[in-house]
């Protein structure tokens, strides 16, 4: 099943509304960016996020810390006081590993484009002499 972020947009949408808040309110008690926020509430971008940002938003919407992952996933939610499953020692790695994959392509794909970058500095150069 792909991941439902209109659905996040709806929970998030909701729960800003019940508590009259604003999405700079939100961004600043969750500790998200307003560019995030905004693209999570306006659904303008589908991209993975962490866990952390969806369950900061969560958290500070006085959701189950997996509320919004749940929801993403399509998934019933937990209830706010409904205990949290630590993940194994496993998953815990896995998923570190891949944030740090995920930031080398990242980095990587930058280097790509400076390395470029400078490939057409020293053309020019070389054309002028």
């Amino acid at each position: 099943m792909s991941d439902d972020w209109a659905a996040v947009a709806r929970v998030i949408n909701e729960r800003v509304n019940q508590l009259g808040w604003r999405q700079r309110e939100l961004a600043e008690r969750s500790q998200v960016s307003q560019a995030i926020v905004r693209e999570i509430q306006h659904h303008t971008v589908e991209r993975r996020r962490s866990a952390r940002t969806l369950e900061a938003l969560s958290t500070t919407l006085g959701l189950h810390p997996q509320h919004l992952q749940a929801v993403l996933e399509g998934s019933t939610p937990p209830e706010p006081g409904e205990a949290v499953p630590m993940p194994a020692e496993e998953d815990r790695l896995a998923a570190r590993l891949a944030a740090v994959e995920e930031r080398l392509v990242d980095i990587t794909e930058r280097l790509d484009a400076i390395s470029a970058d400078l490939a057409d500095v020293a053309h020019h150069v070389r054309a002028r002499q």
